[in-house]
């Protein structure tokens, strides 16, 4: 029983501290959201530009690119559309977290992120010392969180040895 606070409270500070890096991973996560909402502005500006030469818009343009009975054009006009799709929708997200709190800013994350771009800044993410309230307040609900779900399990498993373990006579 005596190790039993001590691990407690290792897995505690393990949860917290994994917890707390999250208002962290999102603040990355926004600054590349940024950045790709300007690389896919970039696209659909020239896009739009390549079909005003042609007498079109680019809702105009993408749907001759889809129609066209050239493989390699029609899927050009696909990647367009899918481009146009995903700048609107991280326009969207960052609307979203421009309208938020700090801790609405992880909600928002938590609920709408870009995977794709998530798992890119997975890739490069690089722990933090949390210094904000969000990063504070989230490393300490993880503490508690690891401590909650480490005392349930230990509460379960000695139950199961209550009545699964070994027996004990009852003469002596």
């Amino acid at each position: 029983m005596m190790l039993a606070r001590p691990v407690a409270l290792a897995f505690g500070l393990l949860a917290g501290i994994a917890t707390s890096q999250l208002p962290e991973f999102a603040q990355q996560y926004r600054q590349r959201l940024g950045g790709a909402i300007d690389a896919l502005q970039t696209v659909m500006l020239q896009a739009a530009e390549d079909a005003q030469r042609s007498g079109l818009d680019v809702e105009g343009a993408i749907a001759r690119l889809k129609a066209s009975g050239d493989q390699l054009v029609a899927a050009q006009g696909r990647s367009l559309e899918e481009i146009g799709d995903r700048l609107a929708s991280m326009r969207a997200e960052r609307e979203a977290y421009a309208g938020a709190d700090e801790f609405g800013r992880l909600l928002v994350f938590l609920t709408s992120a870009d995977r794709e771009l998530a798992r890119r800044t997975y890739d490069d993410f690089e722990p933090a010392v949390p210094v904000t309230a969000e990063g504070i307040l989230t490393g300490l609900l993880g503490l508690f969180a690891g401590l909650g779900a480490l005392r349930i399990s230990g509460a379960f498993l000695r139950g199961l040895w209550k009545v699964f373990g070994p027996r004990r006579s009852a003469a002596r």
